[in-house]
């Protein structure tokens, strides 16, 4: 299934080596909008490694998480073993959660300290790292999600629209991104401590 979608025209896949702590967001481009855009900053911010798989306009193709093998990708496989921790940034959409991050993986300890730091960096959004709280499909705890395979665990983070800048909330608002940078500062924050 992964070897399929990378091999579609138009999906990019880049993976990029620096420190053992790495960002993931392998349901990016047309998908989960700008979820590829916050991975990306926030691991150039704290020199951590990226790994990214950005789909063109024209597709919206979701491959759950857990098929994402690196077996069927050399970079991921590579991009797995190179890392300790990672977090994996997922976008999603609910009636209700339109200022709630949640904070699930098997990496709890780190998902704690993220939790907090986005606290902090965004007081009016409701960071969620108690995994009973979530909801069950976002908690990313399956073994074969990539952000459960590396050496520390991970933490996959689940944003709405508004953090990363989209929706009716910015609609006549002039700086659609400024959310969105404070997201990233936090983030490059963590993972520069942890790296």
């Amino acid at each position: 299934m992964l070897r399929d979608l990378l091999a579609t025209p138009g999906v990019e896949e880049r993976s990029i080596l620096r420190s053992r702590f790495g960002f993931m967001a392998f349901h990016g481009g047309s998908l989960e909008r700008m979820t590829d855009v916050v991975a990306s900053e926030a691991a150039d911010a704290a020199g951590a490694s990226l790994y990214v798989v950005a789909q063109p306009e024209d597709l919206r193709w979701h491959v759950p998480s857990k098929h994402f093998d690196p077996d069927e990708s050399p970079a991921l496989a590579t991009f797995l073993d190179h890392v300790e921790e990672v977090v994996a940034v997922h976008g999603y959409g609910r009636q209700g959660f339109f200022t709630t991050l949640l904070f699930g993986g098997r990496n709890r300890p780190l998902a704690a300290e993220l939790a907090d730091a986005c606290g902090s960096a965004l007081p009016d959004y409701d960071p969620v790292h108690d995994l009973e709280a979530l909801p069950p499909e976002l908690r990313g705890l399956h073994p074969d999600n990539p952000v459960n395979r590396v050496r520390g665990g991970g933490v996959q983070l689940e944003l709405p629209p508004r953090v990363r800048g989209l929706g009716p909330f910015w609609q006549d608002r002039p700086d659609r991104h400024v959310h969105r940078r404070s997201l990233t500062v936090a983030l490059a924050e963590v993972a520069a401590r942890r790296s």
